[in-house]
């Protein structure tokens, strides 16, 4: 590419153009703060697989915010601590973390999913690639994203705006798993779409007894896969889009576990997580509820024990108390009685 009285060359085979500048810019051409800069000797220092980076783009960009009203969810969150950069996406109802090794230094960045689209390609055509992090900006905590390949570095700078925490959002206690193939997964929910006439068709998922069957909620269709199994017999009902895309990006073999069948999913493969939120049904909803009043049941039989235990702890050292009292009496000598002396009353006077 060369500048020529301000206009860009480009050419591709036997073809040759030229753009003016702001040529290429359109009315709905969103603003990006991306720095690109192209150099065919970068040198570059690798702190991290180009190819693996690639990979954990494609797992997590699918999973942000469509909507223009929610900006923060509609970055990818970079964050280096501990020896690893973790990458996070949501969009309100799944969450997609992965984490690459990394001993780098510390820092975190939200970067918009348009400003990324595409370098996951590029990243697939690079020998090496090394990111870093960088203050920018006039705050104390402005931060920047910076991605050097070979020939080009990218720097993005950080949304500024806090984003959700979503570990507390990453359920750690299940009451059912299933260990199965991904690709034959994506193949029986497939086989249940077409009866559904629908592009949106809920799937209910039921396994136990090393099976987990697959079917329409109308009973219009069943599919049943081979796996590994453990726990209760629990049905949760996911949206057919969202299971088919959680199995392609997870990809070969994948453990499902879940709660219940109204709390969020887990779907996990080789250090990748994904968190999808259920679809609620009347049987969810009454299953929620008996385990709300379950629950402030308990609350309140633990709250009664608490306070019987208070008040028998109480009860108990009022006795001691006693108990100490009549000790300390019986061991005083009784002393002998004496002849008390006769107090003198004064006559009261009368004031003019």
């Amino acid at each position: 590419m060369r500048a020529t009285d301000k206009k860009l060359k480009v050419a591709c085979g036997a073809n040759t153009g030229y753009l003016a500048d702001s040529q290429w810019i359109g009315d709905k051409t969103p603003p990006t703060l991306c720095d690109v800069r192209v150099s065919p000797n970068n040198s570059v220092k690798p702190n991290i697989g180009a190819g693996e980076l690639a990979e954990a783009l494609n797992r997590v960009l699918p999973f942000t915010a469509k909507e223009d009203n929610r900006p923060i969810l509609q970055c990818v969150k970079f964050a280096a601590k501990d020896g690893k950069l973790t990458l996070v996406s949501a969009d309100g109802f799944r969450l997609a973390v992965i984490a690459l090794d990394y001993d780098d230094g510390e820092g975190q960045a939200l970067v918009s999913r348009d400003d990324l689209k595409g370098i996951a390609n590029a990243l697939k055509r690079a020998k090496r690639a090394r990111v870093s992090f960088e203050r920018s900006g006039d705050s104390l905590d402005g931060m920047s994203l910076i991605l050097d390949t070979e020939l080009i570095r990218y720097k993005w700078r950080s949304m500024d705006g806090s984003y959700p925490a979503y570990e507390e959002l990453i359920p750690t206690e299940f009451n059912a798993f299933a260990h199965f193939d991904a690709i034959e997964a994506v193949k029986a929910v497939n086989s249940l779409k077409v009866p559904a006439f629908s592009k949106a068709y809920p799937i209910d998922l039921t396994f136990g007894n090393g099976k987990v069957v697959m079917a329409n909620p109308d009973d219009k269709g069943q599919a049943e896969l081979n796996a590994d199994t453990g726990g209760e017999a629990i049905k949760v009902r996911l949206d057919g889009g969202y299971l088919v895309q959680a199995l392609k990006v997870c990809g070969g073999m994948v453990d499902f576990k879940i709660t219940n069948s109204y709390s969020p999913t887990l779907f996990s493969s080789n250090g990748y997580q994904l968190v999808a939120m259920p679809m609620m049904t009347s049987e969810a909803s009454e299953q929620a509820k008996a385990d709300r009043e379950a629950k402030a049941k308990q609350a309140e039989a633990e709250a009664v024990t608490q306070a019987e235990a208070v008040a028998q702890a109480h009860t108990e050292a009022a006795v001691l108390a006693d108990e100490q009292g009549d000790e300390a009496t019986e061991d005083i000598e009784p002393v002998a009685d004496k002849p008390r002396r006769k107090r003198k009353v004064r006559e009261p006077v009368a004031v003019a």
